[in-house]
């Protein structure tokens, strides 16, 4: 059984669509022994707490400098035991430490088509701000194993979603998430947890 830790930092809709995908059997062999939110407020622990899933927050704001949050971070995920680290709409910057500790056990999901509108600026709605300032006619979403870089690592899993005339950041944020996120994340996180997945000179091949 692949434990899950997820890391958050809002809403937690994607941990919402994990949550149900393993109720409804999309995702087997898998389950999440802890939610580590930064931030205190975030709904996702409340979601959490009705899953009957162990969480807590863990605030950059409740230490004295970024070593000893980075440092409660690693123990925090330590502890329970995880085997892989999932980083559902974490807008925490994941520290080497964390990365090498778990290297090739921490996957993301980024709403774009990575290479496209990803790297260090482009997060939340920003992304498809960036987007629909571009005009592109296909944008969608990615799962990606974290490496040292931002949104660099290994590509695991990518879902195109259309763009149609009159979207909004908001109105096209929403699509991205019911047609490619609340899909794909699940549908990685089963295949990793039934071994499907090999990572060879940085690149994802699923097994049939």
């Amino acid at each position: 059984m692949l434990k899950l830790a997820v890391l958050v930092s809002g809403g937690g809709t994607n941990l919402q669509a994990i949550i149900d995908s393993i109720a409804d059997g999309r995702i087997t062999g898998a389950r999440i022994v802890t939610v580590i939110s930064n931030n205190k407020k975030a709904y996702a622990l409340e979601r959490a707490a009705k899953a009957g899933i162990p969480a807590k927050c863990i605030s950059p704001k409740d230490y004295e400098n970024r070593e000893a949050f980075n440092d409660a971070l690693l123990e925090a995920i330590e502890e329970s035991q995880a085997d892989l680290v999932v980083l559902a709409g974490c807008l925490v910057v994941i520290p080497e430490k964390i990365v090498e500790r778990y290297e090739n056990r921490i996957i993301n999901i980024h709403p774009s088509l990575i290479p496209a509108f990803c790297g260090k600026d482009f997060y939340g709605l920003k992304v498809h701000e960036g987007a629909l300032a571009r005009g592109v006619k296909v944008t969608g979403a990615t799962v990606h194993f974290v490496d040292k870089g931002t949104d660099t690592g290994p590509i695991i899993l990518q879902k195109a979603v259309e763009v149609r005339d009159g979207d909004t950041p908001e109105v096209l944020q929403r699509r991205v998430m019911e047609e490619a996120e609340w899909v794909i994340l699940p549908r990685a996180i089963d295949l990793i947890a039934n071994g499907k997945i090999t990572v060879t000179d940085g690149k994802v091949t699923e097994k049939s």
